[in-house]
């Protein structure tokens, strides 16, 4: 063997194992199932160009896009999130878990993103029944980040999860406990949140300022401006806010003029909106939906008093409508990071895009597996009853399939005999001389139903012959009302006997007709749920659509696998009986004219 030949092979080798190592990598054996988390920076996904460091992204877990809350603890204590290597965990924090609802909010620091790429990626595993709580609020932020409001406090006041902990001095707003992520807080027109002036939230020349905020507003603002947050002292301003539908920004210096910039477009009353402002650098910018909405330079001076929300310290400028995660930084925060908070956050957000499951001992599951493990409890409903449609449909096709062979092969053997004995009368009664009541089976043919009705017809036929002597000078006959009087008792019998034929097939057209519908009320009622569980979460990508509407599907694909069958085996078996019926039919009439003939 070559050298090279052996080179080739031991890189071979080494690439085999390679693949393998970091295609089966599990972080910690501790932990069963990991969910793999992809961020789409590419022009389709959320139009990141640049690589933000340090972003803490939304994980929002649904029914759409993570159906196995019951695999998690109660309280999601066992949640860890470990970077791309598998190896490296990542600080998160949850604001909301709730395995009833279905719904869980988690904040995750992502240390790099790659701009224009959609190879980032992040695990979740989960599955962990002694883990302990790993979450790290204070962690989940880097340094420059002074102030969070998720408002999903249970207390009437807001707290701050950085390490800062910028508390509110004065609250009054209303807090909600349903809004765009986890709660949130409503301001009608007089109310303010007021965070008095410490070391940490405050303008630096040599650091700047960067302010963000959900809002939400249901009618246009006052002209004379609506106070989203302020930043004031001594004569000095910084806000962010809305005149009409338009945002703002305006910095107030304590020697040039004020610098003021508007969004030239439109903010859509009844939606959520990002709106985010930066100073510092020289320069005063204003971010809407994590675009570019206006800047210009800016003299930046040092503003260290108090932070106000939804109004101006002085009074006035109140700020009517709602608002969600309030986020404050003392640096300034370049346009992909406040982008990728943007497009992480709302209720569209295409930077996560949200992987399958895998289980430590099996690997990645089959698709139709994934799909069942999504099928709800309401489908499982659905499903069992066509399944138990579907085994009591096979069992009737399966025995009425065997009945009619066994007819089928009576009906010959004794038609056989019948054309070889029906022209010696004698022999024909004194076979049915032997012969009592009619039965289900006739002894010597089986389950022949053409025996049945011969039997029947000869001992119709021997009760109006009894009496009348035989000789040469005398014949027996039967008068014309007599043979119809046999043909009614032998059509009865006929009847009785398709009945017999027939039995139980109408439970096949049940499921053929019933079949469909079931599965398509199961799907209706997935598809509800799934919207309704997307509703509740505020996720609306595809990837969290796609495996609710897969696993609702799947009632309907039971119920076309109950009907299918069921149609072809009805439509078999009834061609069979059919035919069955035409030779009764037939043996009937011919059976009639002979006893015409022979007894007239």
């Amino acid at each position: 063997m070559s050298r090279l030949r052996v080179l080739s092979m031991v890189i071979f080798g080494l690439a085999c194992l390679s693949w393998g190592a970091s295609a089966f990598a599990w972080w910690n054996g501790d932990w069963t199932y990991r969910k793999e988390i992809t961020f789409d920076l590419t022009p389709t996904g959320a139009d990141i160009p640049g690589a933000p460091t340090d972003v803490p992204v939304l994980i929002r877990l649904s029914l759409g896009n993570f159906q196995y809350f019951g695999d998690v603890k109660p309280d999601g204590s066992d949640l860890r999130f470990i970077a791309a290597d598998d190896k490296t965990p990542l600080n998160f924090h949850i604001e909301r878990f709730d395995p009833q609802a279905q719904i869980a909010l988690v904040w995750v620091r992502v240390p790099r993103l790659t701009g224009g790429a959609k190879t980032d990626k992040i695990l979740l595993y989960y599955g962990n029944k002694n883990a302990s709580s790993a979450a790290d609020a204070a962690g989940t932020y880097d340094v420059s980040q002074v102030l969070v409001y998720h408002w999903s406090s249970p207390k009437d006041s807001p707290q701050d999860v950085t390490a800062y902990k910028s508390e509110p001095g004065a609250f009054n707003a209303e807090p909600t406990a349903a809004s765009l992520i986890g709660g949130g807080v409503k301001f009608s027109g007089s109310e303010t949140i007021t965070i008095p002036a410490n070391g940490a939230v405050h303008l630096s020349p040599g650091k700047g300022f960067t302010l963000s905020a959900w809002i939400r507003i249901a009618a246009a603002q006052p002209a004379s401006q609506a106070y989203v947050a302020e930043l004031a002292d001594q004569g000095r301003e910084l806000v962010v806010g809305i005149a009409g539908t338009q945002a703002f920004a305006r910095y107030v210096s304590g020697t040039g003029g004020p610098v003021t910039l508007t969004q030239t477009g439109q903010l859509t009353t009844g939606d959520w909106h990002h709106l985010a402002m930066r100073i510092g650098d020289g320069r005063l910018t204003l971010f809407v939906d994590g675009s570019d909405a206006g800047h210009a330079d800016a003299e930046v001076q040092e503003i260290g008093g108090s932070l106000t929300i939804g109004g101006s310290a002085r009074g006035g400028n109140y700020y009517t409508g709602d608002m969600d995660e309030l986020e404050v930084s003392n640096s300034v925060r370049s346009a992909d990071w406040l982008k990728a908070a943007a497009r992480s956050q709302g209720i569209v957000a295409p930077l996560v895009v949200y992987g399958g499951d895998t289980q430590r001992e099996g690997g990645h599951e089959s698709y139709f597996a994934t799909t069942l493990r999504n099928v709800t409890p309401d489908g499982w409903v659905v499903i069992g009853i066509l399944a138990v449609m579907f085994f009591a449909s096979i069992m009737i096709m399966g025995l009425k399939a065997v009945y009619l062979s066994r007819v089928e092969r009576g009906n010959k053997s004794f038609l056989e005999r019948f054309y070889q004995e029906a022209g010696d009368s004698a022999t024909l009664e004194k076979r049915m001389a032997a012969k009592g009541e009619a039965e289900d089976e006739d002894e010597e043919f089986g389950a022949s139903t053409i025996a049945l009705l011969y039997r029947q017809g000869m001992r119709e036929t021997m009760k109006r012959l009894e009496g009348q002597s035989v000789g040469a000078e005398r014949a027996r006959v039967l008068s014309a009302q007599s043979i119809e009087a046999i043909r009614a008792t032998l059509d009865a019998g006929l009847t009785r006997r398709l009945q017999q034929l027939n039995a139980r097939m109408v439970w096949l057209t049940v499921s053929i007709a019933g079949g469909p519908f079931l599965g398509l009320l199961g799907t209706v009622v997935g598809v509800m749920i799934t919207f309704a569980a997307i509703a509740a979460s505020g996720d609306v990508n595809i990837n969290a659509i796609a495996p609710g509407i897969a696993a609702a599907l799947v009632a309907t694909v039971a119920g076309l696998g109950v009907a299918i069958p069921c149609l072809f085996g009805y439509n078999y078996l009834n061609t069979r009986v059919r035919e069955i019926a035409a030779d009764m039919r037939v043996f009937v009439d011919e059976f009639v004219t002979r006893l015409a003939e022979t007894y007239s």
